[in-house]
C-alpha cells in the first residue's frame, strides 16, 4: 500500500505559518518575532518558565534610540512571575539575559523588569520533535568533526542535523 504525500508550497509544517501570523501582534508588544514567546522554555529552561512568562520588550524613547557608537540601546525584558518565584528569577537575571540575547544572536537585552502574578499555564504536552534521518546526524558529526568539549559537540551536532535535515538537499526535499 503506497501512500500519497503532498508535495508543493502548501505543505509545510504548521509551526512555520504561526510565526508570520502572530509576529504583527507580538510587534504590538515589543517583540521583533514570536521566538521569545514560543522558545520561552527551551531559552530560560522548563523550571524557570513554568513559573515565568515573558510580556513585553520596553525599548527606549525614540530620542535616545542610538548610542554613541550608533547601535540601538538593549531593550528592557518585562516577565510576568509568580509571586513566590520572583527573588530567585531577580538573583538569576544575569543568567536570563545572557540566554536571551545568545538566542536572539545580538545583546537585545540589557535589564529585566519582573511583574509579580499569576502565569498563564502552557499544556504539559510539548508537541515531539521528528528525530533527524541517521544519515543526516551521521553528516552532521562528520562537520561538526572533533571538539573536546562533549556538549558542545552534541549541541552542534543536533543543530547541524537540524539544519540540514531542512534543507534541499538535507534529503528531505
Amino acid at each position: 500500500m503506497w501512500m500519497l504525500r503532498p508535495q508543493g508550497p502548501w505543505s509545510r509544517p504548521l509551526a512555520d505559518l504561526v510565526g508570520p501570523l502572530i509576529d504583527p501582534v507580538l510587534a504590538r508588544q515589543g517583540f521583533g518575532q514570536s521566538d521569545l514567546i514560543l522558545f520561552w522554555d527551551d531559552i530560560v529552561g522548563e523550571r524557570l518558565a513554568a513559573a515565568s512568562q515573558p510580556i513585553k520588550l520596553q525599548w527606549p524613547p525614540r530620542d535616545r534610540a542610538r548610542t554613541a557608537e550608533g547601535a540601538q540601546p538593549p531593550a528592557t525584558l518585562v516577565i510576568r512571575v509568580e509571586t513566590g518565584f520572583a527573588l530567585e528569577l531577580q538573583h538569576l537575571s544575569g543568567a536570563v539575559i545572557e540566554r536571551v540575547n545568545a538566542h536572539l544572536g545580538w545583546r537585545c537585552v540589557n535589564r529585566l523588569l519582573l511583574k509579580q502574578g499569576p502565569v498563564e499555564r502552557r499544556s504539559a504536552a510539548k508537541p515531539a520533535r521528528a528525530e533527524p534521518d541517521p544519515a543526516i546526524v551521521i553528516v552532521a558529526e562528520r562537520v561538526v568533526g572533533p571538539i573536546a568539549d562533549e556538549p558542545l559537540r552534541l549541541a552542534l551536532t543536533r543543530l547541524g542535523a537540524r539544519v540540514l535535515s531542512r534543507s534541499p538537499r538535507g534529503g528531505h526535499g
